[in-house]
């Protein structure tokens, strides 16, 4: 019974190999220095094969194959047999060049029919400059000179800060690449101080650093990893730096030991390494700047509609307004619409969807104006400006949404028709009253008022009334020319919308979300309180003009404390609600403080 359950077994076996599907492919190097010698592999799966051709790689020296291995695989699974034979044909070369190769089509027949490989290319990498003279360094392609009696130099492990590009615009996306090299294997990496990116907002790209790359770089091959990259938005204009970071760094070196077999062993060794600082130029956005922008940067569209085509009064509709593109999106204020006084207005509700692509960030910004129509009648909800400037062309873009006029029905919740239809009246034609009914009681005898003892007095407190008027009409006119006035006049009000936007991602646990609104709300404040432009918001400048504001240090330090604890989130371990809790008590207390405080006059 066993021989004949395994001779089952075998056919089965081979009824399974027979049916699978044949395949012939190629296997490139993954790192080659020039001077070396490297495989390329050819391999067959499931087929008996003949007649090999082996393509020939210019540039590139045979100096032995085809070597053959063969692997199988047998596999029993819930009653189902399965089994695969792979056939490995191994042929060696020998780097003579750097430069990049092609590894054209192999050919092979199997029962009959001709399989072929998919062309492939790899690069030769040229050979380091220490290893062509006769004081031969450290070499990442030989463990040999690894030696533990070496000492690590700054050429031999170090990080650097890359960034795409030399000079861009403020709020342009800058691409930052913070990189390993190293000519030892590392058993372990340990961060000890981040990089500072003072004066830029930042959006992480998330990546799994591997140490699996070899790079040419400065004469000297390394093995390299990417530890972390992020998009950067420049706030300010000037040349600004990103400070290095620190590192603990344990290598592997090899210690060579004498005895009847000989051989090495590795040895670990503690290193301190710190990465370069980069600087690039930051120029500012061109001037004039045009009616409308809001520091939108990059490409974008724009969208609107209207929530419901039906409109009756006391019933909410929405505007949806709709921002698509590349850029600071992240950071894009929420357009004012022109909306009629006789629409509710509340707080615009909006949602952002981004992630990074390529060296920038694309998404979409959602933005729900809410409304309900308190009359009857026929409204225009005006078009909206969005201007963005685009840096590929170094021009101010101008897009416009459509206008929407609307009519409003009377809705259900109204009681009285007569107060409908009066309010609809008082709305469109303020300069009719509406018609008085019922007895108005006429008089035959009429006295006219100038003789009454109540003209002349009557007369004057007119005239102060006029001069009262003139004299708001002119404060409100000088307060509009006055565009830092208002803001300062708004902040606080502007400020508490956005903490109950942040207080809202709060209650719903979304902690990311939560911080970006929080940043928001805190950068919005400082900026229209203190009279600074966005890209004037660094640590200097706001413990400065807060100090001359007449703000104490110790209100000073909380706002600072607030802006760190906030952008410090995303590297350190999710926090307790508790102190998520008290991070916005602290922020909220402190908007508090501060409207407290008279402003000092400057010197």
């Amino acid at each position: 019974m066993k021989r004949i359950l395994l001779i089952l077994t075998l056919l089965l076996g081979v009824a399974a190999s027979a049916s699978a599907e044949t395949s012939f492919t190629v296997i490139p190097p993954r790192t080659v220095i020039a001077g070396n010698k490297f495989n390329v592999t050819f391999r067959l799966k499931d087929g008996q094969g003949s007649g090999l051709k082996a393509p020939e790689i210019k540039g590139c020296t045979l100096v032995f194959g085809p070597s053959t291995s063969t692997m199988q695989n047998y596999q029993w699974v819930n009653g189902k047999s399965t089994s695969s034979v792979t056939v490995d044909y191994s042929f060696t070369y020998r780097a003579d060049n750097p430069g990049t190769y092609t590894i054209g089509e192999a050919r092979i027949t199997v029962d009959g029919k001709t399989y072929t490989t998919k062309p492939a290319t790899f690069k030769v990498l040229p050979p380091d400059q220490a290893a062509q003279g006769s004081n031969q360094g450290v070499r990442v392609d030989d463990i040999s000179s690894q030696t533990s009696d070496r000492s690590v130099s700054a050429n031999d492990v170090f990080v650097r800060i890359i960034l795409n590009r030399s000079r861009a615009y403020e709020q342009e996306a800058i691409l930052c690449t913070i990189k390993l090299y190293t000519k030892y294997s590392i058993s372990s990496f340990l961060p000890t101080t981040q990089p500072s990116f003072d004066g830029f907002l930042i959006e992480e790209v998330n990546l799994q650093p591997q140490l699996n790359e070899v790079e040419h770089y400065n004469g000297q091959n390394y093995m390299t990893a990417v530890l972390k990259q992020c998009i950067i938005f420049p706030q300010k204009s000037g040349k600004l730096t990103i400070n290095s970071g620190k590192y603990d760094v344990t290598v592997v070196q090899h210690e060579r030991f004498s005895g009847f077999w000989g051989g090495s062993r590795p040895v670990e060794k503690e290193i301190k390494v710190s990465s370069n600082s980069a600087s690039i130029n930051i120029d500012p956005l061109p001037s004039p700047q045009p009616e409308g922008f809001t520091g939108a940067v990059g490409t974008f569209s724009i969208d609107s509609r209207l929530s419901t085509s039906s409109f009756k009064t006391n019933e909410a509709a929405s505007l949806i307004y709709t921002i698509t593109g590349t850029g600071n999106i992240k950071y894009i204020k929420e357009p004012v619409i022109d909306f009629p006084t006789e629409f509710e207005q509340y707080t615009p509700q909006n949602e952002i969807t981004a992630q990074v692509n390529g060296s920038s960030v694309s998404g979409t910004m959602k933005i729900d104006y809410t409304f309900v129509p308190q009359s009857v009648g026929d409204f225009h909800i005006g078009a909206d400006k969005f201007v963005y400037f685009n840096p590929e062309s170094r021009k101010y873009v101008t897009l416009t949404t459509p206008t929407y006029d609307i009519k409003v029905a009377r809705g259900a919740a109204v009681s009285a028709a007569a107060d409908v239809n009066k309010q609809s009246i008082s709305s469109k034609n303020t300069d009719i009253l509406h018609i008085k009914m019922g007895d108005l009681h006429p008089a035959k005898v009429h006295r006219y008022f100038y003789s009454s003892a109540w003209y002349w007095p009557a007369y004057i407190v007119l005239a102060l009334i006029l001069v009262a008027i003139i004299w708001i009409y002119s404060k409100k006119v000088k307060l509009n020319a006055d565009i830092q006035g208002r803001r300062l006049a708004n902040a606080n009000k502007v400020a508490k919308k956005r903490l109950k936007i942040a207080k809202g991602f709060m209650s719903a646990h979304d902690n990311d979300k939560f911080y970006e609104e929080m940043l928001r709300a805190i950068w919005g404040y400082l900026s229209d309180k203190l009279g600074l432009q966005a890209s004037q918001l660094t640590r200097d400048n706001i413990d400065r003009e807060l100090t001359e504001y007449g703000a104490p240090q110790n209100l000073t330090d909380s706002f600072i404390n607030i802006i760190d604890e906030c952008e410090m989130a995303r590297y350190s371990p999710a926090k307790s609600d508790e102190q998520i809790e008290e991070l916005f008590n602290q922020a909220s207390s402190a908007m508090n403080a501060m409207e407290g405080i008279k402003r000092a006059k400057r010197q």
